[in-house]
């Protein structure tokens, strides 16, 4: 080689080496390495009493790059500002100083208008600052699960993460980095892993996914830094295993007796808020053959946090209601404290919002979090005679079932990109008083299965059904199939649900504008969910129940996702079985028609196989409720007990 070459030669070599130590030395120097804003947002649809609390805010998380310490945002220490009531809750006084080489992890909670969509602050920290404009992110990860086909295996093993993408442009996704904690305890302390190359592109206006199998996943909170070519989308949350539990309220009583757990079983009852009971949690062979994972307080950890009790475990909740607090609101801070020790465990934890009017101020304080709202003679934080729903009447004992997917759409939206859950109405004992006018004291099977399809079709992983207590299930057996029948259908539609995302709503209404349908989808890698739910119910005048007028003809509109718009089938599903539908493609949406009432609910496949499997998964559903055949008479018998 002469002179010239060899000079070439070490001239890139040092240039090379030059830039991967600038390189290095960018990474490890003091900075904001990213920001994920939430915007608050409110449900317009939503009637209340009192106002809500004036103006919007945003929640925040901070990604800073050590070493840095001694944090001011806005020229104030996190405590002045949460003693302002600027802030709703903030976790800076828990965070240790970030040493160089990780990145440390800052949430706050707005509660003021100085910190909405519009403002900026500087951020200040020993080593740095910098000025934080608060925008509408552009960009942003919608949501993120974390997956193990295997029930036996307590770790994740798969990332499904959508990012959806707003802008003019289509965004290309270069892989995923997630920075992990060394220690449990050390939860705000994240330490970069190698980057997982993922090659994909989000179209303009539209959602994308990762779908990633990576090696088993520490039980602990992790950052996730998706690689763009532009700047990186930041999030930061719990890894947790999912899976889509339906959890029963007030079932402790009854547990050591077999009718009433064989019957649990047979509406797909796997969770309830216990922790130990006598003669069943105690008693192997019965918890064996009837498993029911604890939904409680959880304490102490070193008995509860352990390879034992873990699969046993749907989340931490204890707190009742913090909205309401028993007469005085709990305030979000001491919420973010009372679930602090949790944050060095592998608990998740959830906490029950209650009111969309103020809930805002309490998102992100959870790992799980989930609402509780009903729409039936049952007590609500909104004014259901406030409602013009029905050609002017105002009712005192119902509340349109469709605002159920307002409250999902704005719980999910305010904590994403967790995932969240809800508790729906069931028969209950115990909702009195007949100075409304309605008699029956808990939903009809009709009203019953549409809460839960509001809620279902929003996107939520798991559901409670509120209650279902000895009392109000033998006062209301005419609850129990449809309970079954959706169940079932949970069961069949279990994969799509926690692999998906939410994709599009539409709530359509008729010509002379009154409602219709809403028209929701999901989407997931392998299938697209398709929800229409029927808005154009009646009430029944003699009873004062919602009913649902015969099927009418229909069409729906759906479109689909990017990768999805050549699908090789399309089907109903219900709890009987699969059926053909008349659907034709239209560029990118798919429109089916037929006559149709109540709901409806379509799965569209990108391969022929996802006919066979839903099949499949509802022979198993049939086959569980088979082997839990319910003795009437027993139950009946339990009562005087």
């Amino acid at each position: 080689m002469s002179r010239w070459l060899w000079q070439v030669a070490i001239s890139i070599l040092l240039c090379s080496l030059v830039a991967r130590a600038s390189q290095a030395q960018d990474e490890q120097a003091s900075s904001l390495r990213g920001v994920a804003i939430i915007p608050h947002t409110i449900a317009p649809e939503m009637k209340y009493r009192r106002e809500r609390e004036p103006g919007l805010s945003a929640r925040f998380q901070l990604f800073i790059s050590g070493p840095a310490d001694q944090f001011k945002l806005a020229g104030r220490e996190p405590a002045e500002l949460l003693a302002a009531k600027e802030w709703a809750w903030h976790d800076f006084a828990s965070g240790p100083a970030v040493p160089a080489g990780a990145i440390g992890v800052r949430e706050f909670n707005g509660a003021t208008t100085r910190w909405g969509v519009g403002q900026q602050f500087e951020l200040q920290a020993d080593t740095f600052k910098t000025t934080v404009a608060i925008e509408a992110p552009q960009s942003w990860v919608s949501s993120v699960t974390f997956l193990n086909d295997d029930a036996q295996q307590l770790r994740p093993d798969r990332i499904v993460l959508y990012v959806r993408n707003e802008t003019e442009q289509p965004l290309q996704i270069r892989g995923l980095r997630l920075w992990l904690p060394r220690e449990a305890s050390e939860w705000q302390t994240l330490w970069p892993q190698a980057a997982i190359t993922a090659e994909t592109s989000v179209p303009a206006k539209e959602l994308g996914f990762l779908d990633l199998r990576v090696s088993p996943l520490p039980l602990t909170y992790a950052a996730l830094e998706v690689l763009t070519e532009k700047d990186s989308l930041w999030t930061y949350l719990r890894i947790k295993k999912e899976s889509f539990d339906i959890s029963g309220g007030w079932i402790g009583k009854h547990l050591h007796h077999d009718a009433y757990l064989d019957l649990l079983a047979s509406l797909h009852v796997d969770t309830g808020q216990i922790q130990e009971v006598d003669g069943y949690t105690n008693d192997p062979a019965r918890y064996g053959r009837h498993p029911i994972k604890s939904f409680n307080r959880m304490l102490p950890l070193e008995k509860f946090d352990t390879d034992e009790w873990l699969p046993k475990i749907h989340a931490v909740e204890f707190l009742g209601e913090p909205q309401y607090g028993g007469g005085r609101p709990v305030p979000p801070q001491e919420v973010w404290e009372a679930f602090k020790p949790y944050r060095a465990s592998r608990l998740a934890t959830s906490v029950t919002h209650s009111e969309e009017r103020t809930w805002r101020f309490y998102s992100g304080l959870s790992d799980y979090p989930h609402f509780d709202a009903y729409r039936v003679v049952a007590p609500a934080a909104d004014s259901w005679r406030a409602y013009d729903r029905w050609d002017g009447r105002s009712l005192r004992w119902g509340a349109p079932l469709e605002t159920i997917g307002d409250l999902t759409r704005s719980l999910r939206d305010l904590n994403r990109p967790m995932p969240v859950a809800a508790w729906s109405q069931g028969p209950h004992d115990g909702w009195g008083g007949f100075l409304d006018g309605r008699r029956r004291r808990s939903p009809n099977p009709d009203e019953l299965r549409s809460q839960a399809l509001h809620a279902i079709s929003s996107r939520i992983t798991s559901l409670y059904w509120f209650n279902l207590s000895l009392e109000g299930l033998l006062k209301f057996p005419d609850t129990w199939e449809p309970m079954r029948r959706l169940g079932r259908e949970l069961y069949v539609l279990e994969p799509i649900l926690l692999s998906g995302d939410a994709y599009a709503f539409q709530r359509r209404r008729t010509g002379e504008g009154r409602p219709d349908w809403d028209l929701a989808s999901i989407v997931s890698p392998a299938a697209t969910l398709l929800f229409a739910l029927d808005t154009a119910y009646v009430i029944d005048p003699a009873v004062n129940e919602f009913r649902f007028a015969p099927p009418r003809q229909a069409e729906f509109r759906f479109r689909l996702p990017p990768w999805q718009r050549e699908p090789k089938e399309l089907f109903r599903l219900d709890a009987d079985g699969v059926s053909e539908a008349d659907w034709r493609l239209d560029g990118e949406h798919v429109v089916i028609s037929g006559s149709f009432s109540g709901d409806a609910i379509f799965l569209v496949g990108s391969d022929t196989k996802l006919r066979e499997t839903c099949l499949q998964r509802l022979s198993q559903a049939r086959a569980h409720e088979a082997a839990h055949t319910v003795e009437l008479e027993q139950l009946q018998s339990l009562r005087a007990k």
